[in-house]
């Protein structure tokens, strides 16, 4: 199964994680993928934000089964060369018959490129844990839940959330800090799925984001206090015997990677 994966990073951001001793996030995402699938995956990632040549020679927008968007540190409504490279590639993939996954960045270049708009959300930045995401009924029914708990916790990273969705968009799931947390909708032949949240991070990569982000976790009171963020951060390293997730009014699905990751394996599973 041939799958494209759209690094959504400037090369600056892929480079702190990389000097932070951290894989990038197109990395992390390349990995799970393989781990969840039943199939075989040629998996070829492209850097849209890097380059105006991100197309290799030989190879065809048409080629793919599946398309996958990561992450970004980039903000839509700035409109740089590397916003707009990767809107003008979202039309193109959204005019073709695919099956599409976004992860936070992901979702709003989609929700952008079809019409909808994207904004800085006004209950601040979302990160490290999107707590209480909350299944709606048609999320209870939609094939990307499948096996989910209609309450979970998610890993994030956020600033932004969309405002305006394309027309026919099925908002799935919302939580206290936003109301569009997960979508689906069609465009022309292609399908899309779409998550504010990350369910392809992981706990240990997530420790290293804490780290390499802590002043800002701090200033923002994300965590109350350093005690609190280095009781996360061990939680996260799985440096506790007893310690449990619960103990920190953490769902325990969080660190459970079948759980966690079962978005991205029922849509492996779709096509």
């Amino acid at each position: 199964m041939n799958i494209l994966l759209v690094d959504g990073n400037e090369k600056d951001a892929s480079d702190k994680y990389v000097n932070a001793g951290m894989e990038t996030q197109y990395e992390v995402y390349n990995k799970i993928l393989h781990k969840l699938s039943n199939k075989k995956l040629n998996i070829l990632t492209i850097h849209p934000a890097v380059t105006n040549n991100f197309i290799p020679k030989g190879v065809s927008l048409d080629d793919f089964d599946g398309i996958v968007w990561t992450g970004s540190l980039l903000n839509i409504y700035d409109s740089n060369p590397s916003i707009l490279r990767q809107i003008e590639l979202a039309k193109s993939l959204l005019s073709k018959k695919n099956s599409i996954f976004g992860s936070c960045w992901g979702l709003q270049i989609l929700v952008t490129a079809a019409g909808g708009k994207v904004r800085k959300n006004p209950n601040g930045l979302e990160a490290v844990i999107a707590k209480q995401i909350t299944l709606n009924d048609l999320g209870i029914k939609h094939p990307m839940y499948v096996g989910k708990k209609k309450k979970f916790d998610s890993f994030c990273w956020h600033y932004d959330e969309a405002e305006y969705l394309p027309i026919n968009t099925k908002i799935l799931a919302s939580n206290f800090k936003s109301k569009i947390q997960a979508i689906s909708f069609k465009n022309k032949d292609s399908s899309v799925w779409a998550v504010q949240y990350h369910p392809e991070f992981n706990s240990i990569w997530m420790s290293g984001l804490m780290n390499q982000r802590k002043d800002i976790l701090l200033k923002e009171k994300i965590f109350n206090n350093q005690n609190d963020f280095t009781l996360h951060n061990k939680l996260f390293l799985n440096q506790y015997d007893n310690y449990k997730a619960q103990d920190l009014n953490i769902s325990s699905t969080l660190l459970d990677e079948k759980m966690h990751t079962l978005e991205l394996k029922n849509w492996l599973n779709s096509f």
